[in-house]
């Protein structure tokens, strides 16, 4: 079944349901995204058959469209929890703990795919690529609210918030330099990717951005002082400002991730403590509504078949990824890294790098552009297996943590 009325009704209804108890579930080891996916797997068409992308024809298109909404949304949602002056603090900091770790995570994650899956290299250092950065939404509950604040310093919190929202954008760099390696000679994948891709796709990526975010503030302060601006659509401005990056990224067809992230950061340079204050409210609500749709659509797209072909390869893969790719970089890095100030926190850090919307976008336009099914069944089983174990062990390890360090 794919009525249209049916999937806004279930939407509605899962969103509704599962907000309603949400300060229950922010204390439980069964957050809102785990249960969204269990659901949708539950209306899924492996069992009442009320959602079936598949038998539209367009499954990949949909989630990625759907999934690029959602990561615009919570890129922005990120870039307002981090103070105004972290980066040109941080700059050092996180150029490293951003560039020298993605690197680090992608040969990780490279090695285990091609160890595990079997799979030629190229195809591995793609989907390698695809489950390297952290993801900004399923990492969002993890920093924010009343536990998160209670138990996890602020320093830690700002790092995991920049770091999620930037690597996201720039793992467009490490997905699709395998991607032209496999689809072109290898003399112009390598001048395709140094001259396109990070030029036009990263450095213009990042002036458009900065540019859109820059003029939408200034045109808030404005509208500001004319009093010409209602409450109300303050709540919704940077939410408008999400769409309106993601559309010119995708028109000029730049890195639209970053595009949105550099808006953000823009954004907050030019507001004031307050006005970031409030907008930070209004697009974390925003976040959280269009976060549930995601997961539910996500359990109903699971490739069950994908997943048994791969064997016991599969899980393997899942609990490699998750313990080999991410906590070893932090370890390794802590030492330059300010904010991870103990091996605890670089060890909390290094476990919740969640994998989750962004790897069902470039999973979902990967697949796409390449034909190779094998991506979105490697990725979508990453993601279901981060999705459960980074959603079961957030609230019982972030408590863990604030006694750690109350202790010490």
């Amino acid at each position: 079944m794919n009525d249209f009325n049916v999937l806004v009704a279930l939407l509605g209804g899962v969103t509704l349901a599962l907000g309603l108890p949400s300060r229950w579930l922010a204390r439980s080891p069964l957050p809102p995204t785990l249960l969204a996916l269990l659901i949708g797997i539950a209306v899924g068409p492996q069992v009442l058959n009320l959602i079936d992308l598949e038998a539209t024809g367009h499954r990949a298109s949909l989630m990625e469209d759907a999934a690029r909404l959602v990561l615009g949304i919570g890129l922005v949602g990120v870039a307002l929890r981090i103070p105004a002056d972290y980066l040109r603090r941080r700059w050092r900091e996180m150029l490293k703990l951003i560039g020298l770790s993605m690197v680090l995570m992608w040969i990780i994650s490279t090695a285990l795919v091609f160890l595990i899956l079997g799979l030629p290299l190229g195809l591995a250092a793609l989907i390698g690529a695809i489950v390297t950065p952290t993801d900004p939404v399923a990492a969002s509950p993890i920093v924010t609210g009343a536990e998160a604040e209670k138990n996890i310093p602020e320093n830690l919190r700002h790092a995991i918030s920049f770091e999620s929202g930037a690597n996201d954008g720039l793992a467009y760099l490490f997905v699709f330099l395998p991607f032209l390696l496999i689809t072109r000679p290898t003399g112009d994948a390598v001048v395709h990717c140094l001259g396109k891709s990070l030029l036009w796709d990263i450095g213009i990526a990042t002036l458009v951005g900065g540019a859109i975010g820059y003029g939408a503030a200034r045109l808030l302060q404005q509208a500001e002082r004319r009093g010409a601006i209602l409450e109300q659509w303050r709540l919704v401005y940077t939410v408008a400002m999400a769409f309106l990056a993601l559309g010119i990224g995708r028109i000029i067809k730049s890195d639209e991730v970053l595009l949105v992230f550099a808006a953000g950061i823009a954004f907050t340079q030019v507001i004031n403590q307050s006005d970031r204050q409030n907008e930070e409210h209004g697009q974390e609500a925003v976040n959280r509504f269009f976060a549930i749709p995601i997961f539910v659509l996500l359990g109903s797209v699971l490739p069950w078949k994908g997943w048994m072909d791969l064997g016991w390869s599969g899980p393997l893969l899942v609990a490699a990824i998750l313990l080999l790719r991410r906590p070893p970089v932090l370890l390794l890095l802590r030492r330059w890294l300010p904010d991870v100030r103990t091996r605890s926190e670089a060890l909390f850090m290094g476990w919740f790098g969640p994998i989750a919307v962004a790897g069902i976008y470039y999973a979902s336009l990967m697949e796409q552009r390449s034909g190779e099914a094998v991506i979105w069944h490697a990725v979508s089983l990453v993601i279901c297996g981060s999705v459960i174990l980074h959603g079961a062990t957030g609230a019982p390890l972030t408590r863990a943590l604030g006694r750690h360090l109350r202790r010490t």
